[in-house]
Formats: structure tokens, C-alpha cells, sequence
């Protein structure tokens, strides 16, 4: 089953979207992220994917926010952006986060990411590939790197890493679809390792498509302005519609039974 996790994307303390990684062209959906989170939850989300965009542009950090968001709701919080030092990923984990998405520092820091899993584990450090037709780019997408996104995943494979967030930037935040291809292409050459899609995802008939990906190593899905936007005709079951009035502290109707804890491949 694939696991959908909305996306939380912070940018001056707001919830924001961009298009195709344009800090130009910036939508603000929400002024509180930490209500956002407690709307996902009470739409039964069972996992968060929460972007520092000001951190992974090197421009301060929205760390009280991400704290406060973890305090607000009772499922994991992955959060990726600006994460480049074994400070800011202790920082992260001590405000309540469950496990940090590394990006830059795996294209320009290798060995980071080798003695993050081995102090921390594979379950709580994961790599971000962001990429632009096969090509990596970092310092929140701004950057070209000349590194192919095939050869970085199996080097990181290699250091034990044992998931991916891939996320095609002409994609995101589209609405166009998924880059199925890739995707495909990614999971065909790993041997450990899983998948979480992210970038393009217009619908439903998009999840169908992804889900016939598992197996390629495909077990997860990042949404963002998809579900900002009332995609998917469940939500009309959500009270999206009436959001600011929504009871918050009033989660899904569907208890948590047991710990949640992400997906991984051991």
C-alpha cells in the first residue's frame, strides 16, 4: 500500500508552495504551519515531510516552528532543508523530529552522511535527490552539480543509506504527473534501498500509477500542492473546505493503535 505524506513546506514562518523550485513563484496556503500539521493529522495523515526553505537557502532557519509542530501532533515528523552538519541534524532530533533528509551535504559532504547512519542509524537519516533531467542540483535547487542522480543513489546505497526522497524539479509542483520513468530507472538499479516519490502528483489516478511502481522500490509519495488545492474527492469527506474552523484538536477517527514509525527497507 502506497503511504501518502503531505508536504509542509515553511518559508518565513508561512506555509508556502513553490513552482518547480522558483522562490519567484511562491503561493502562500497557509499562515500557521503548525495548524496545517494539526489539519493533516485530522485528515488522518500518518506522516509529515516538513521543508525549511529558508534554511536550505542558508538564509536563518524555522527550527521553533518545526519544534512546534512536532509538540502539536502525534506522528513522525521528516524534515529536510538546509540540513548540511551533524549540528543541525542533533538540533532537529532534539526538537522532536524523526529523521532528517540530507540533500546538499550528500553531493558535496559523502562521508557526512556515513558517520550520520552510523551514529544515528538508517532509519533517521535519509537522502534527498533533487534533480533536474537526471542532473542533481542542491543549495535548494538553485544550484547545478554535474552529478548524475543514478550514480549519487548507488553511492549512497553504498553508505548505507536505505531511502531516497527523489524529487524531479520540473515536476513539482506542477500537478503534471509523476516522472515514472525515473523512477522506474532509480529502482531498477538499488539493491537496498526504497523509494519516497515526490514532484508532479495532480490526483488520484497519479497514486494509481505510482503504486504499480512497488516493485521498483517505490513505497511512498510526498504531496504538496495537490492536496492544498482539494485533488482528491475524499477530501470533500475532510472539512476542507472550512478549514479555520475546523476542530484541531480533534484527530482522525481512526485511533493509533500501535507507535507509527516510517517505512524503511530492513
Amino acid at each position: 500500500m502506497l503511504l501518502v505524506i503531505p508536504a509542509i513546506d515553511i518559508r518565513g514562518g508561512r506555509c508556502v508552495r513553490l513552482y518547480q523550485g522558483s522562490y519567484e513563484r511562491e503561493t502562500v496556503y497557509f499562515d500557521d504551519p503548525v495548524k496545517m500539521a494539526c489539519l493533516w493529522r485530522v485528515q488522518n495523515a500518518r506522516v509529515l515531510h516538513v521543508v525549511d526553505l529558508d534554511a536550505a537557502r542558508g538564509q536563518g532557519h524555522n527550527r521553533e516552528v518545526i519544534g512546534a509542530i512536532c509538540q502539536a501532533v502525534d506522528i513522525p515528523i521528516q524534515v529536510g532543508g538546509g540540513v548540511r552538519t551533524l549540528e543541525d541534524i542533533e538540533a532537529l532530533l532534539q526538537v522532536g523530529v524523526y529523521r532528517v533528509v540530507l540533500g546538499t551535504a550528500a553531493v558535496r559532504e559523502p562521508e557526512l552522511v556515513s558517520e550520520a547512519i552510523a551514529r544515528y542509524g538508517c532509519s533517521r537519516v535519509v537522502v534527498g535527490i533533487d534533480a533536474r533531467d537526471g542532473e542533481v542540483r542542491v543549495q535548494g535547487w538553485t544550484e547545478g552539480t554535474g552529478v548524475d542522480a543514478v550514480e549519487l543513489a548507488l553511492d549512497m546505497e553504498r553508505r548505507g543509506v536505505r531511502r531516497f526522497v527523489y524529487t524531479d524539479i520540473s515536476r513539482d509542483g506542477t500537478l503534471e504527473g509523476p516522472n515514472v520513468e525515473m523512477y522506474r530507472t532509480l529502482g531498477l538499479h538499488l539493491k537496498k534501498a526504497r523509494i519516497t516519490a515526490s514532484g508532479g502528483v495532480g490526483g488520484y489516478r497519479d497514486l494509481m500509477r505510482l503504486q504499480e511502481l512497488e516493485p521498483y522500490r517505490v513505497d511512498s509519495v510526498i504531496i504538496g500542492r495537490a492536496l492544498y488545492e482539494n485533488r482528491f474527492p475524499c477530501q470533500q469527506f475532510w472539512c476542507w473546505h472550512d478549514k479555520e474552523n475546523v476542530d484541531l484538536t480533534r484527530f482522525s477517527t481512526a485511533p493509533l493503535k500501535r507507535e507509527i514509525k516510517l517505512p524503511t527497507a530492513e
